[in-house]
């Protein structure tokens, strides 16, 4: 019996691109789940007129960590097998969605994450030099300490064997929370597979909000959810402790 498998996509403020990424996204998935974290636009109205996805609302802005706990919720309450996270700005592709189910059944992971710098796609764009900085500066913190083998810690398109995710304790709500995830995924041993996926950065500039829209202060927050991440874990192993250090000083 085939596994059944939930796609899930936080959303705030996507007006632009909402419905054209749900058309595909309906393709390819069954069963669809949009998190709509609060919107101010008309992404309330173009998410309420459609008949082929489900929508959860929150009534504020709490971040897309909260969205993804949200979808996290859902998808163990609903008895899925699979949940695919992608983002709905246009830069995933949707196609490749049954790529990252199969993924995870095959090599029979916990998590499969995309990777924008696994491999060279024809069109990739030309990632933002600070942004690619400092993804490349976290992956390789995460990867001398934890064990990890990652190319890129920040990929929103990813498939979770939903029995991992009763593992997970999500208590971050911003931005940062894949790092969490990271954290807690080592610290429980979830077998981690990475699958390519392009490098696509729309023409329009996409803000973290406020403050973390400054490179450093993007980068000091990612430390801070680190330590959080390193203080909740139990009998932390030499790693994690390491790690902490570095982050800490």
């Amino acid at each position: 019996m085939g596994q059944k498998f939930l796609t899930a996509l936080p959303v705030y403020n996507e007006a632009a691109h909402v419905d054209a990424v749900l058309d595909q996204v309906c393709r390819y998935s069954s069963h669809v789940l949009v998190v709509d974290d609060g919107s101010t636009d008309r992404t309330p109205g173009l998410l309420q007129r459609r008949g082929d996805i489900q929508v959860i609302r929150h009534t504020r802005n709490r971040g897309y960590g909260a969205a993804l706990k949200t979808a996290f919720e859902y998808a163990i309450a609903q008895g899925y097998d699979i949940l695919v996270t992608i983002d709905c700005d246009g830069q995933h592709e949707p196609q490749r969605i049954p790529l990252f189910v199969q993924a995870c059944q095959e090599h029979q992971a916990d998590i499969v994450s995309g990777s924008r710098y696994l491999k060279r796609f024809p069109g990739d764009s030309q990632p933002p030099a600070q942004r690619r900085a400092i993804n490349r500066q976290i992956t390789q913190l995460l990867n001398r300490h934890l064990g990890l083998n990652l190319t890129d810690a920040f990929c929103g398109f990813k498939a979770y064997r939903v029995e991992a995710l009763r593992r997970l304790e999500i208590r971050e709500p911003g931005y940062g929370m894949p790092l969490e995830v990271w954290v807690q995924a080592a610290y429980h041993g979830l077998r981690i597979v990475e699958l390519p996926v392009p490098l696509i950065y729309l023409p329009e500039e996409r803000s973290f909000g406020g403050a973390l829209d400054d490179p450093q202060q993007r980068l000091r927050y990612y430390y801070r959810v680190l330590q959080r991440a390193l203080g909740s874990v139990q009998t932390p192993s030499q790693g994690f402790e390491r790690l902490l250090e570095e982050v800490a000083s």
